[in-house]
């Protein structure tokens, strides 16, 4: 700490004088000059908090202190600030920075790095201090504050006269896409998929900067963005047609956006240049290294709305918000951190396109086939460290010496991939044979420049092999052959004193010293200074002593800047070959994902889809992929499905062909040779708790999977490609806009009416249960009949209004399957089968007494429902008006 700094007097905590907690409010005039400088720079991000070295603790002041004590729960101090008194403080360790901004930044602040950019003992008045980094939740790059499973993305979003444009990155991963549409409902849906950590929208409001955290609501943002993000609102300039274009052909060197595939897509472009802006002003000099910008459109994949995701647990369980029990948790057989990033992608974002879904197939046939290479694979896999996000780090500037060793051993690991995969004729494992020679030897050099185990600190030293730099061993030979006489010197001094519990030792304050017992003072040599006095011991130093001292401290300074020197240009080497390593990262993880998969369909009997332009969805004994895990083995009972598509059915078989469907193998008899249509809707009835939920959620997610590329859990599947995948599965009231049960029900189904089409997949889990009974049967008839009729969707409607059998008999294409039940005399058992024929009853009354209603209700109960069943005329009634 240097003479202009003696004003940070020790910490103490508040007291009866209340200190200065806002900046706006303090006479800056009064204030010391570390302060003023402070402020100065809090000014620059006054909507950030600014975390100021000062030492060894990185502070905060003002009405920074006040919240980050509140938000990290540490004591609020105050130190004295010049004439205006004492000012708010609170600070966290230098070392560990991290840990701490990690947490605000997770809580939606955005956190400036003001850090000593010179030696606290050689500065000449107030020590430098500038801005080095600026940390929002959309731009993190260290890995301790990122999850390895997830990707971390910040996006940009434009909108102009309902049309929209959005582009989204990760920094740690170098990707970099954007896209454009007309329809808000697929500009919401598309975020609600990335989960974006941070999102940027230009807005004209006077108050630009400021970071909304989740939850906080703006005048400025429109209502399709949904609230559950932080929002960065930024000037508009930044969003303009002609700076974001220019801003694109200047990072890469373009001439034209045609090749980006964005020439065409003004809003695209606007909201891909305002995030490179962004970037340019949070980053500071770090260069991130992204990949080529590309464009995409959102129709081109299966689109799976926010709904639907979270019914079928893709990523998260519905009840406690967990992975344990996702279809994600239930699939992931992944080897690296790159490799899960990619299966959640893929399963967030599966194909239409045939092509791209038996790429994808054939890979996983051919290591389902080869068990060694599968094995194999595998193994090595294993030993990859997640390349995508070590190269972000070496190429902003972030990465230490171990991230360098471990992406050294990572590209050691590929030509041994690429030796295992020499004869492999699938795509993806063909995009592994080559490695290309600069990698090898970019590995090569890394290893042989640092050391087998180097320290975290770069600035310290200990980090080049020996043989690397002249000048380094030189100066290294030089500090050892001084360090070494000092070692000798307590021996040498003990003998030429004679005393014998002498010793030799160093501190930061005072750097090598003599210590000799008190008892001892009269033996000290006439050469000796006295330089401390301790209880028990006196401390000299000798001229020749502090000789060697200022050479090797000189020295180590030189050496570490030295080193320091070399391992940021290996550091840049390594940057300069991003694309090259995120590439072959890319294919490396869809190898792993791939391969992963292929795991899974042998060790749980899945099978191959057949993949078919048609509408058909034919299931042989699916089996839902999550429920059946979490089962023991054997315990699940499989059930088929048809859909959408003319099919001919052979009951009599006993055995299923695997080149014809069937509709259950349990089903009663039919002739063998008639010929029947699949419905294009399943009206399915049948009790609580029998699986009438699990039989909706396993269809769905067996023709997600298969549009993902996976293998299925079924004997035999044909599914036929759905551009939506649309569920209505269960309701809760949505408190914060006012909203009952039913009529967030209402919402979710008409939002299905209004998008499905004949080739979209519905999967109804009860409708109309919200609201009295014939109004809610009136409106589940309407909406069957509606999607049965006009829309055509593929659709499986699960209901305890068995009424809605009567459909069947009306309408050629809807068909009554039921979950069936075995009879007892004082109970029944669910048997968890799927077969033809509608339910006339719903065992709800049986449903209260498993549940323990009192046997008085359970018996009033059977005396209405009979009272009822005798009067009603529901069904009459409908076959009358149709």
């Amino acid at each position: 700490m240097t003479a202009s700094d003696d004003d940070i007097q020790p910490t103490e905590p508040s007291n009866s004088t209340t200190p200065h907690s806002d900046t706006r409010l303090v006479d800056r005039s009064k204030l010391s000059k570390m302060y003023q400088h402070y402020v100065e720079v809090k000014d620059k991000y006054p909507h950030a908090l600014l975390l100021y070295r000062v030492g060894d603790f990185f502070e905060t002041f003002f009405q920074d202190a006040v919240t980050v004590s509140r938000e990290l729960e540490l004591v609020l101090t105050s130190k004295h600030g010049g004439e205006v008194g004492r000012v708010a403080m609170t600070g966290v360790p230098h070392h560990a920075w991290e840990r701490y901004t990690t947490q605000l930044v997770e809580k939606g602040y955005a956190v400036v790095i003001c850090d000593q950019v010179e030696d606290a003992s050689e500065a000449v008045g107030l020590v430098r201090r500038e801005v080095t980094r600026i940390l929002t939740p959309g731009t993190l790059l260290e890995e301790g504050m990122l999850k390895a499973s997830r990707n971390n993305y910040l996006a940009a979003v434009v909108i102009a006269a309902n049309h929209w444009g959005l582009a989204y990155a990760d920094i740690s991963t170098g990707e970099f896409l954007t896209t454009q549409g007309s329809d808000l409902e697929h500009l919401t849906q598309e975020l609600m998929r990335l989960q974006p950590s941070e999102v940027l929208f230009p807005t004209n409001a006077p108050d630009l900067g400021i970071l909304l955290r989740p939850g906080e609501t703006s005048p400025n943002l429109p209502q399709c963005l949904p609230p559950a993000f932080c929002y960065c609102l930024r000037s508009q300039s930044s969003f303009s047609q002609g700076e974001a274009r220019s801003r694109l052909l200047q990072k890469y060197k373009l001439r034209s956006l045609e090749g980006l595939g964005c020439e065409h897509l003004p809003l695209a472009v606007r909201a891909a240049g305002g995030l490179l802006e962004y970037l340019e002003d949070t980053q500071k000099e770090n260069q991130v290294p992204l990949q080529l910008l590309r464009s995409y459109t959102v129709t081109d994949y299966l689109i799976v709305d926010h709904q639907t995701r979270r019914n079928l647990e893709i990523t998260q369980t519905v009840r406690d918000g967990t992975f344990h029990g996702s279809l994600l948790w239930a699939l992931d057989r992944t080897s690296t951190a790159m490799g899960g990033r990619a299966l959640r992608r893929w399963l967030l974002q599966p194909l239409i396109d045939i092509k791209g879904i038996r790429a994808r197939q054939d890979t996983i046939q051919e290591l389902v086939e080869n068990t060694a290479l599968r094995q194999e694979l595998r193994q090595l896999l294993k030993q990859i460290y997640d390349l995508e996000r070590l190269t972000g780090r070496a190429g902003s500037g972030t990465a230490n010496a171990k991230d360098l060793m471990a992406l050294a051993d990572s590209l050691s690991r590929l030509p041994e991939l690429a030796e295992l995969v020499v004869e492999a004729n699938s795509p993806f494992l063909k995009a592994l044979q080559k490695v290309q020679p600069v990698l090898e030897e970019l590995a090569a050099k890394i290893h042989a420049h640092i050391v087998e185990a180097p320290p975290i600190h770069i600035k310290e030293g200990g980090l080049i092999r020996a043989g690397v730099n002249n000048l380094l061993d030189e100066s290294k030979a030089t500090v050892e052959a001084d360090q070494q006489w000092i070692a000798n010197l307590e021996v040498d001094e003990r003998a030429k004193t004679g005393i014998p519990n002498l010793k030799v030792g160093f501190n930061k304050t005072f750097g090598y010293y003599i210590s000799i017992s008190r008892t001892k003072a009269d033996q000290v040599p006439a050469n000796y200074i006295r330089k401390q006095t301790l209880t028990n011991e006196e401390r000299y130093i000798t001229p020749e002593l502090k000789e060697r001292e200022a050479r090797i401290l000189s020295a180590r300074d030189d050496l570490n800047q030295l080193e320091y020197e070399i391992f940021v240009a290996l550091r840049e080497e390594v940057g300069a070959q991003a694309e090259i390593i995120r590439n072959l990262s890319r294919a490396v993880a869809a190898a792993d994902v791939l391969c992963g998969l292929a795991e899974l369909a042998v060790n749980q009997g899945y099978c191959r889809p057949e993949i078919v332009p048609g509408r058909e969805i034919e299931i042989v004994e699916g089996r839902h992929p999550v429920v059946e895990q979490s089962l023991p083995a054997g315990f699940f009972v499989p059930n088929s499905t048809q859909l959408g598509q003319q099919s001919t059915v052979n009951s009599q078989q006993s055995t299923v062909n695997s080149q014809q469907s069937i509709v259950n193998s349990q089903q009663s008899t039919v002739n063998s040779q008639q010929s029947t249509v699949n419905p294009d809707l399943i009206i399915l009835t049948g009790p609580n708790a029998s699986g009438k939920s699990c039989y909706l959620r396993q269809v769905g997610l067996i023709q997600l999977m298969a549009q993902t590329g996976s293998f299925v859990p079924a004997r035999f599947a044909k599914l036929g490609v759905c551009d939506r995948i649309f569920t209505r599965v269960g309701a809760v009231d949505d408190l914060a806009t006012g909203q009952s049960t039913f009529m967030v029900e209402m919402n979710e189904t008409a939002n299905i009416l209004n998008h499905a089409t004949t080739r979209s997949l519905v999967l109804l889990d009860e409708i109309g249960r919200g609201t009295a009974t014939f109004d809610g049967l009136s409106i589940a008839w309407a909406v069957a009949e509606y999607l049965a009729t006009d829309i055509k969707a593929r659709t499986i409607f699960a209901t305890h209004y068995h009424e809605l059998n009567e459909l069947a008999g009306m309408l050629t294409n809807v068909a009554n399957y039921q979950v069936t039940v075995k009879e007892l005399p004082d109970q029944i058992i669910f048997l968890h089968q799927v077969q033809p024929g509608g339910a006339d009853k719903s065992y709800g009354i049986e449903a209260g007494r498993l549940a323990g209603l009192p046997a008085v209700v359970i018996k009033r109960a059977k005396q209405v429902m009979g009272q009822i069943e005798k009067h009603s005329k529901i069904a009459i009634g409908l076959r009358e008006n149709l």
